[in-house]
């Protein structure tokens, strides 16, 4: 069947065989081959063939097309609403995940900053001339110098993202 299709369909084109394979870079024998049934185009050959002839693949295979074009542009928005609902549920999510990591950054900053003041600095007492102390006691003061630096503009930038990922009503 698909071997009479190119034929005739080729015919009906007023193309010859040599134009046909010169549409699509094959030799003259190869169209011969598939119009004599000896041999099938492969996938990527079919959809160039269908291109070349200005036909829908199903044609060329013998497939009558039942659906009318309204059934067809109907199955098409429904599928793209499937589509556009499921973009949605993830943008959500994302969303939502945004939302409650932003509350946890919020959340622990503040709780350094607690931290930090319930341990009333300890590193001003601790003895920089052993060298143990000295190295953890500079750690823990760049530690707490950056952190008290850098802190409240991740808290602004916190609450920003908060207020702009919050569930609108």
């Amino acid at each position: 069947m698909l071997n009479e299709n190119i034929k005739a369909i080729r015919k009906s084109k007023g193309l010859s065989q040599e134009d046909l394979a010169v549409k699509l870079n094959v030799v003259r024998q190869t169209v011969s081959k598939w119009e004599q049934g000896r041999s099938v185009p492969d996938s990527d050959l079919l959809i160039a063939l269908s291109e070349a002839l200005e036909t829908p693949v199903s044609t060329l295979l013998g497939e009558t097309v039942a659906e009318s074009e309204a059934d067809a542009v109907k199955a098409l928005a429904e599928k793209l609403e499937i589509i556009n609902l499921q973009l949605a549920r993830r943008k959500a999510l994302r969303t939502a995940i945004l939302h409650w990591l932003l509350i946890t950054l919020y959340a622990g900053i503040g709780l350094g900053f607690a931290m930090l003041l319930a341990a009333g600095s300890p590193y001003l007492s601790w003895d920089f001339s052993d060298p143990e102390l000295a190295v953890a006691g500079t750690i823990f003061h760049a530690f707490e110098w950056l952190f008290v630096q850098l802190a409240p503009l991740i808290l602004l930038a916190a609450m920003v993202g908060i207020w702009l990922t919050r569930k609108k009503a």
